[in-house]
């Protein structure tokens, strides 16, 4: 071993990872497919709901091929969907076809439930200890570095050591909250000015095969089919309107995301098919994929991007991908803390690389969204210039800036 090595003994583990969604499994499954010993731990019992736009974009399929579980999504009956229509305020719209994301895709609305029950199943299939039900009370943390965690399961608690540990918990960010608070005076508190609601609807008026994004005062949502020719409504509103609305879901449907004239159509004679969901909305945008060593951050935990661009679901799948290749170059090695402090260098890099231009672009748009108005003139302007639509759309996808992408 190299001059001033650390050997760190004892780990039960390779890799914790908190949190079962779409992240956290695909990486789980990578990571034991290369001979990592994985403990997936998950706060719910699968399967359960879940807040989210549940659209699946085509590209999503290439990981779903890679991580073995293609047959087990289609199983599942998802709807088939060809294009994302944008609707401003007063009804001007713009289509972007499916096929625009991945060449000759399509996009699938599947419910978090059935997506996310699919992965973990695989992830229990290729050796992963998955334990359900369980808790992340708090990080074993020496030095600096952070050397496991401390479950809760029926009132009782255990430490359990690893060499890298993975926050998938979601836009939560669970993990990374509890090491900075260990590590700083001040606690980041940001006011939540956005919160959102999502539910499954019966008789609603979407085009079967379309994704439909509505932009009203304050906000916008989603509604597009899933499984069993259920509609899902995911929608974002000020905390103004949610105050004013005394926190009533059907309520702000029926008289925030209806003053969109084509919502007001879609959902005029919509009913909640299942419980309202919420959660207010701290922030959009970056956060560190790295925060300490042996603390990584994948999905949401590490970047909570728009859900207007429908590439979340992406963006989970690849960085549950990235953060596995980045341990498994090290795998034989992470009992050192010099390699430890490499795999949080390396997945460092390699995200931000990945990610940052899209993040970027998107913080943009989302900025623009919010002005009165705004969406109505790029709906037209976009709606104008199929060539623009086209370069917009792979650059909420791609690594490479906006003025470098062909149309």
């Amino acid at each position: 071993m190299g001059e001033g090595t650390i050997v760190i003994k004892n780990f039960d583990y390779d890799v914790i990872i908190a949190g079962g969604g779409p992240a956290g499994s695909s990486a789980a499954i990578h990571l034991a497919r290369n001979g990592a010993r994985v403990l997936l731990a998950e706060q719910k019992k699968f399967p359960r709901p879940k807040l989210c736009g549940e659209f699946i974009s085509p590209e999503c399929c290439a990981h779903f091929e890679r991580l073995g579980v293609a047959a087990r999504m289609l199983a599942g009956n998802p709807a088939e969907l060809s294009e994302t229509v944008f609707y401003s305020k007063n009804g001007a719209n713009v289509s972007v076809p499916s096929k625009w994301f991945s060449a000759g895709g399509v996009a699938l609305g599947l419910s978090r439930a059935e997506m996310d029950e699919r992965l973990l199943r695989k992830a229990i299939d290729v050796g992963v200890d998955v334990q359900e039900d369980v808790s992340v009370v708090d990080l074993v943390i020496q030095d600096g570095r952070v050397n496991g965690v401390k479950l809760k399961h029926n009132g009782t608690e255990q430490s359990i050591a690893a060499s890298i540990t993975i926050d998938a918990t979601g836009r939560t960010r669970a993990l990374t909250r509890m090491f900075e608070r260990a590590h700083s005076s001040k606690t980041r508190l940001q006011k939540r000015r956005l919160v959102a609601f999502k539910a499954h609807l019966s008789n609603t008026r979407v085009a079967p095969s379309a994704c439909e994004i509505y932009f009203y005062r304050g906000g916008y949502g989603g509604l597009s089919t899933i499984e069993n020719r259920t509609s899902n409504l995911c929608f974002i509103v000020n905390a103004r309107d949610v105050r004013a609305h005394n926190s009533d879901a059907t309520r702000l449907m029926r008289e925030v995301v209806c003053e969109n004239r084509r919502a007001a159509d879609t959902l005029h004679h919509a009913e909640p098919a299942s419980d309202w969901l919420a959660v207010s909305l701290e922030s959009f945008g970056r956060h560190s994929p790295a925060p300490a060593v042996g603390l990584l951050a994948i999905g949401d935990a590490a970047s909570f991007i728009d859900p207007f661009t429908g590439s979340g679901m992406l963006m989970a799948l690849e960085s549950g991908e990235l953060v596995a290749g980045a341990v498994a170059a090290h795998l034989g090695r992470l009992a050192t803390d010099h390699a430890r402090q490499t795999v949080s260098e390396d997945y460092r890099k390699i995200y931000r690389m990945k990610f940052n231009s899209r993040l970027r672009l998107c913080s943009m748009i989302r900025r623009a969204a919010f002005v009165p108005g705004f969406a109505n003139v790029s709906i037209r302007f976009f709606g104008a210039s199929r060539a623009m639509r086209r370069r917009v759309v792979a650059a909420t996808r791609s690594s490479k800036q906006l003025g470098g992408l062909r149309s």
